[in-house]
């Protein structure tokens, strides 16, 4: 007897209806991260926050999904270990592994940004397809962000980001390499177009780099 193929997240029909508990983890992403902001900038962080849940949605994520989405920083920005036991308590076992599979350190203090990025994209070979889908969410918000104030600020952007221009395009580049490996979506797809974007706009203010999957494991870190 052959076993029916599980369909990946982003090809659901079925229509997600929202309830308290989405509403109950909005206000909770919201009080735990109420003094933060994006970096360099006046935006609270909630903003970010509330674009990678509605990405997840628009890409066919359930309430979970969207929960976690909400709530994927809050271990690494926001209490550790033992806020990820608080989110498993509060919004159950499903959305505590998407968020502990969002989360590239739960200690403090982190190890080395390079060492962490290289970990975390071994966690992405292996994780799930509802795992995968928040995280590309989460970059795909972020690459955005970062192509919108690099169209107003220039090469100054880089200074936000720990290991400065070269970190940030090598581990984007790694990111889309991870993200396309699997079956082709949507998503990959609109992440493939923003780091593209990127790297034509990085390419245009600086030394030109050509792009290329092979390229991506020896590329510096930041």
């Amino acid at each position: 007897m052959r076993t029916k193929k599980k369909a990946s997240p982003e090809k659901s029909q079925t229509a997600v209806k929202l309830g308290p508990r989405f509403l109950r983890a909005f206000e909770f992403a919201a009080e735990k991260h109420a003094r933060q902001t994006r970096k360099a900038s006046t935006i609270p962080y909630i903003a970010h926050l509330m674009g990678v849940s509605s990405l997840v949605l628009e890409f066919g994520g359930d309430e979970d999904m969207a929960i976690a989405a909400l709530l994927h920083d809050v271990v690494e920005d926001c209490g550790g270990a033992p806020m990820l036991k608080e989110v498993r308590r509060r919004f159950g076992s499903r959305v505590a592994k998407i968020v502990d599979g969002c989360t590239d350190s739960d200690t403090d203090p982190k190890p080395p940004w390079r060492e962490r990025k290289e970990t975390y994209l071994r966690h992405l070979r292996t994780a799930d397809a509802e795992t995968r889908l928040v995280s590309a969410a989460d970059k795909l918000n972020n690459v955005r962000s970062i192509l919108a104030d690099y169209r107003k600020v220039g090469e100054s952007i880089w200074l936000r980001f720990n290991g400065g221009r070269e970190g940030t395009l090598w581990y984007y580049r790694a990111l889309l390499q991870e993200f396309l490996r699997r079956e082709p979506s949507r998503l990959a797809g609109e992440f493939e177009l923003a780091v593209r974007d990127l790297e034509d706009q990085a390419n245009k203010r600086g030394p030109r780099r050509s792009f290329s999957p092979s390229s991506v494991s020896r590329s510096p870190g930041r």
